[in-house]
């Protein structure tokens, strides 16, 4: 299999294009705090990726198969109220973390969104922490953010879905069905500056954006840090 981040181009992309969507629920009065928001992400994309609906001969593999086929692209929208009531009568996976709900849907072609989709907002979402969050607990997998970006709350959480994804794929299936077991336990953090260009060199699976929005073609996003892969 060919790398899906990488940017230069190659059968993937002569593929018919297809999307992951994620919704992030986005209450005036309760929005979720950006680490949940991103940790919250990173796991609906290893629940679908491992949902047995998108295996085999379920009834979102083909779909699955077809994303995988082309670039791994996932798109972050956001919704509140009866849009996202509407967004959760779609085929779906709910995931609830300490203050952020985020919807995961099987892919769907990229200009074929469903209509309860398309209408939602996709640029300009931004999420604080209310308080620095927590060093990382290294026992588990660290998604590490690149400390010289400045990406928007939806773009880093589809980032961090990318990472998620590329750990996923880099274990054995002994490995993913223990990190499955255990509810897919993961920290996103921002690496410090220092260290960056160490864990860069490590071996570890990086995401390379595509650059088609936000940020420069072939920049490292994430690194994807995970202990069976140390």
């Amino acid at each position: 299999m060919s790398a899906p981040f990488q940017v230069s181009a190659n059968s993937r992309d002569e593929a018919p294009q297809f999307v992951l969507p994620l919704v992030v629920r986005i209450e005036k009065s309760a929005p979720p705090a950006r680490t949940d928001a991103l940790e919250t992400a990173a796991r609906a994309v290893l629940t679908m990726l491992s949902d047995e609906r998108a295996l085999g001969n379920g009834e979102w593999a083909q779909a699955i198969r077809d994303w995988e086929d082309a670039r791994i692209r996932k798109v972050v929208r956001r919704a509140r109220g009866s849009e996202w009531r509407r967004a959760g009568g779609l085929p779906g996976i709910t995931l609830t973390g300490k203050s952020a709900e985020v919807r995961v849907f099987p892919p769907v072609p990229l200009d074929g969104w469903p209509k309860e989709l398309a209408k939602l907002q996709v640029s300009g979402t931004e999420l604080d922490d209310p308080e620095p969050p927590a060093d990382a607990d290294r026992a588990q997998a660290v998604l590490w953010l690149n400390p010289e970006l400045e990406l928007s709350a939806g773009k880093a959480m589809a980032q961090a879905g990318h990472g998620a994804q590329l750990a996923w794929w880099a274990l054995s299936e002994e490995e993913r069905g223990t990190w499955r077991e255990a509810g897919f336990p993961l920290a996103v953090r921002t690496a410090d500056p220092a260290e960056w260009s160490e864990l860069t060199a490590g071996g570890l699976p990086l995401v390379r954006d595509a650059g088609f929005t936000e940020i420069p073609p072939g920049s490292c996003t994430v690194v994807a840090d995970h202990p069976a892969l140390r």
